[in-house]
């Protein structure tokens, strides 16, 4: 399950797997897999003769309504229909009484009242979201206030509004500057949001941390912060709603690019948790997701302390091979980055073996044939050579061109 706007549950199989929205009209293929009419159809008027989410050769492009799933989501359509389209209760604010609003921040008293009601005006629209952020004072404010940590509720408020308008932010820099000041405590506010906050707060707190990570610099004072690489994985392993996990690995994704913050990440212990999850994932299981896992994998993989331990873990190696080719083009792009720079360059014996026993002979010949990008085939072609060789020495011998990677 996946949430829009932190508020409406959408149900993944509604989902278009090519589009990604809900779909109008689904039709499903020979393959078993229901798509958007219009988005597969344009997907085959391109050429294309695969199943864009398992890249099976299609045996007929014929396609099927698929009546069933058209009544259930148009049921799950009517019921929200309601709560998608009345207008919020702030909608009739105009420039004059935001401006009012923002000017009452600067007396303590009054922002209890003020930032639910900005709140409520930034989640109306980008416009709203655009206006808020071209008054000056408001953004420091905001900083001012996440950097209480004894401000209580109106810490939660800030998070929200800070979420909603981040992306109109004009001086982005400046303002990741402000939030990362050594001197102020609004990754620590964040963090204790991480650990304490409702499921929505925790979305809104690893999306501000994800959003902060604009460079090295960046990346390491967020990933260095005291517990908070912890509190992520905390969340991977323990959560229960997708969307707070996606949330939880793509901030790890984004700060996890220098290398001392790849191995502190593996020291932590991100591989197992990560394999959890691409182990107990099923078809149900969001893409974004399973596509987010990979990627964890594959940055780990660029270390040799993740190469290590990854290699030593059949199960881990196991479960990449089942998603080469049944995800996505993102998702067998890291899958099989992973296995190679494992199974390849690090020339890991027992990933070899793991992948020999996991039927990873099938999947690279059967992803040969498929219409894999030009570096995806170079690494299958690598690894088909590990199948054919019979001791360490010999693959030691063998020498590969590809440069998708460079592993640390």
């Amino acid at each position: 399950m996946v949430k829009d706007d932190l508020c409406i549950t959408i149900p993944s199989d509604f989902r278009c797997p090519i589009s990604l929205d809900v779909m109008k009209s689904p039709v499903s293929l020979c393959t078993g897999v229901t798509y958007d009419r219009s988005s597969i159809q344009k997907w085959l008027d391109n050429g294309n003769n695969t199943c864009p989410a398992t890249m099976q050769v299609l045996q007929t492009k014929e396609f099927v309504p698929n009546h069933n799933l058209h009544r259930l989501i148009q049921i799950w359509s009517d019921s929200h229909h309601q709560r998608l389209h009345s207008p919020v209760s702030d909608s009739s604010l105009s420039s004059h009484q935001v401006l009012r609003l923002i000017n009452r921040m600067d007396d303590h008293r009054s922002r209890a009242d003020s930032l639910p009601r900005l709140v409520s005006f930034a989640s109306e629209s980008v416009e709203n979201r655009r206006l808020l952020c071209g008054i000056d004072g408001l953004v420091p404010v905001l900083v001012d206030l996440l950097c209480n940590v004894d401000a209580g509720d109106l810490v939660d408020q800030t998070v929200r509004l800070l979420h909603l308008i981040r992306s109109e932010i004009g001086d982005k820099e400046r303002f990741v500057k402000t939030m990362l000041n050594s001197d102020r405590n609004c990754i620590s506010s964040l963090l204790l949001i991480l650990r304490k906050g409702t499921v929505e707060l925790k979305i809104c707190s690893a999306n501000l941390l994800e959003y902060l990570a604009i460079d090295a610099e960046a990346k390491i004072v967020i990933a260095e912060t005291d517990g908070l690489m912890r509190e992520l994985l905390k969340l991977i392993n323990s959560e229960n709603d997708t969307t707070v996990i996606e949330s939880a690995l793509s901030c790890l994704i984004s700060i996890s690019m220098p290398k001392r913050i790849k191995i502190k990440l593996v020291q932590l212990g991100v591989i197992k948790s990560v394999t959890k999850l691409l182990s107990e994932s099923n078809s149900s299981s969001s893409i974004s997701m399973t596509e987010k896992v990979l990627k964890v994998l594959e940055t780990a993989s660029t270390v040799r302390e993740g190469r290590k331990e990854i290699g030593e873990d059949s199960v881990c190696v196991a479960a990449i091979v089942q998603k080469v080719l049944k995800v996505s083009n993102a998702a067998t792009e890291h899958a099989v980055t992973t296995l190679w720079s494992v199974c390849y360059l690090f020339r890991d014996e027992k990933a070899g073996e793991a992948l020999t026993k996991a039927n990873g002979l099938t999947k690279i010949l059967l992803l040969m044939q498929s219409n894999c990008s030009p570096p995806v085939r170079q690494m299958a072609r690598d690894l088909l050579k590990i199948f054919r060789i019979n001791s360490k020495s010999c693959l030691s011998s063998y020498d590969t061109k590809t440069t998708h990677i460079m592993p640390c």
